[in-house]
């Protein structure tokens, strides 16, 4: 029984958890924003999740006795906050629903494998970086209004990357926090301490939303959290079966999609803080340290009114700040391999150039455009590449 109260189990699932909230829940703010949700809509929202990510990595990791972490889809959540805008909360639930049961026949079926592998990496990962390159420039935009704030917290970000890596993030956030609080820009009347409240949100459906916020939202959610989510699973050693992880991560969309449990998912930078040796040395007990991230995120979907609370308290620039700066690596990776083969960096630009652009047409989003547009661009560059041999 004592090794389920280790010391190093514990701490590596709370910072799995600090750093997969402080790192990205304001952007699901802004994606519950961009939906109209209302103040119980998005306490609603933080209980799914929380609650979803729970029972996963609690029941996946006690299964499999392998260190399984899931997460919302950060880049996902990204999308949702520029593609939601103008729409619905109950067109946006059928979009939930709807990539949840792509995410599940993927798992059952086993397509997972052959679907990725007719999206080019590079369009994947072009097709990202345009989502997320507005939350970087909004961290850049935030100074403007806080520049001493914002600056602090960009400072604190570049000198704790060259030494503490791991707590990048939140140390850069607690900076933040300590120079609003010295120059009372926190509005702390609007925290509270209560258990959250799920609201039963009924999903509409339209072809136009379906396709081009409900479709961008899987192929994001397959492509930029369970593919990398797998490969470090496999790196450190864990022969998991694919299959089943991404089925469960669906059905729990699935049932929690009308409260607000936009999508499920593999983890892959906090998983490999519960995957480290400072975790525990002995790899077959890792897995308890995912079952404590689970823990952790039960109590934060329990109290999300507290969380939702909390971020509302801080100044907007400051969650700007976070969101950006908590996004800058996934940008750089994205760009990095979008434009790392030659022969498709022209299609790749064209994607990343359509989906940054905000483009829509016939009531559908630039994302789904992006990936069209770069898609046709590779095939017809490829076509022609061919022929001339």
């Amino acid at each position: 029984m004592s090794n389920w109260f280790k010391i190093s189990h514990i701490s590596a699932g709370f910072i799995a958890v600090l750093v997969g909230y402080t790192s990205s829940v304001a952007i699901v703010f802004q994606a519950a924003h961009a939906a109209g949700a209302t103040p119980a809509e998005l306490d609603s929202w933080l209980w799914a999740l929380g609650v979803g990510m729970a029972v996963t990595c609690i029941g996946l990791s006690l299964y499999y006795r392998s260190p399984v972490l899931t997460a919302w889809s950060t880049p996902g959540a990204a999308l949702l906050a520029t593609s939601l805008t103008g729409l619905s909360m109950s067109e946006a639930i059928g979009a939930f629903l709807f990539c949840s049961l792509l995410i599940t026949v993927c798992g059952i079926t086993g397509w997972f494998q052959k679907i990725m592998h007719y999206i080019p990496k590079a369009i994947a990962s072009a097709m990202l970086a345009g989502i997320l390159i507005r939350f970087g420039m909004n961290l850049f935009t935030a100074m403007q209004t806080q520049l001493v704030l914002v600056g602090l917290m960009f400072l604190t970000f570049l000198l704790a990357r060259q030494w503490l890596p791991r707590y990048t993030v939140p140390l850069a956030l607690a900076v933040g926090i300590v120079w609003a609080a010295v120059q009372n820009l926190l509005q702390l009347d609007a925290l509270i301490w209560a258990p959250a409240t799920p609201v039963f949100m009924m999903p509409s459906f339209s072809v136009s939303t379906l396709i081009g916020v409900g479709i961008p939202l899987f192929i994001v959610t397959m492509t930029s959290q369970n593919v990398p989510g797998l490969a470090v699973l496999r790196a450190n050693g864990y022969q998991v079966p694919a299959s089943p992880l991404i089925s469960w991560t669906g059905i729990t969309g699935l049932l929690l999609a009308p409260f607000g449990g936009f999508s499920f998912n593999l983890a892959a930078i906090t998983a490999a803080i519960c995957m480290s040796k400072d975790a525990d040395p002995n790899p077959e007990k890792r897995y308890l340290a995912s079952i404590w991230a689970g823990l952790f995120y039960l109590a934060t979907g329990i109290f999300g009114a507290t969380v939702v609370g909390l971020f509302t308290a801080f100044p907007p620039e400051l969650v700007a700040a976070i969101a950006g700066l908590a996004l800058l690596g996934t940008i750089g990776n994205s760009l990095a391999g979008a434009l790392d083969e030659a022969s498709g960096r022209e299609a790749a630009l064209i994607t990343f150039v359509t989906t940054a652009s905000g483009l829509t047409l016939m009531g559908i989003g630039s994302a789904f455009w992006g990936l069209v547009f770069g898609t046709v661009a590779h095939v017809i560059s490829q076509s022609i590449r061919i022929r001339l041999r």
